[in-house]
């Protein structure tokens, strides 16, 4: 019932940010307390008894209800933000886009090695996004426990990509 509010919730934007494109918004949920706790509940479920020590969050939205996942499991909140946005240090992963590349990065001393590590992000549509993390994070000696989406697009397939449990709270 509670997964009923929060799809009802998720607002459909027809051609944004370009034409075909059914873009889900998730700001209905986020202006809303007690969806907000509810979709917090819901991802982080799966993973409550796992004792992650990061929860870590794509940029930009991954970063809003990451950071919320992280304090609910006790666990750290690391950003992961595209080229040249992070002012210290990085290590970086180029993934491919529908056309050309894009490169993400995190800092170097965001994780200690052998960190139990859950990867975050508000949508997984292709999984390029949540791959590259993924490497990032298999660079500095994190162990992946899982990956936790509030949607997902599953007539992308994305999750094909991605090898440990993958936890969606909604599917379309």
């Amino acid at each position: 019932m509670a997964n009923d509010q929060l799809l009802g919730a998720i607002r459909t934007v027809p051609d944004f940010p370009k034409p075909g494109i059914q873009f889900k918004d998730i700001t209905p949920i986020l202006k809303d307390v007690e969806l907000l706790r509810q979709a917090v509940k819901s991802l982080a479920a799966p993973f409550e008894q796992a004792n992650i020590d990061k929860v870590v969050g794509m940029e930009s939205r991954g970063f809003i209800l990451g950071a919320m996942l992280a304090d609910h499991l006790g666990a750290g909140f690391v950003p992961v933000r595209k080229k040249g946005k992070l002012p210290y240090q990085t290590i970086a992963e180029t993934y491919a886009l529908e056309y050309g590349t894009d490169e993400l990065e995190m800092h170097i001393d965001a994780l200690t090695p052998g960190e139990r590590v859950l990867i975050h992000d508000d949508v997984i549509a292709t999984g390029g996004t949540a791959a590259a993390t993924a490497n990032l994070v298999k660079r500095s000696q994190g162990h992946i426990l899982g990956y936790s989406f509030l949607i997902e697009l599953a007539f992308l397939n994305g999750k094909a990509k991605l090898s440990e449990t993958v936890h969606a709270v909604l599917t379309y």
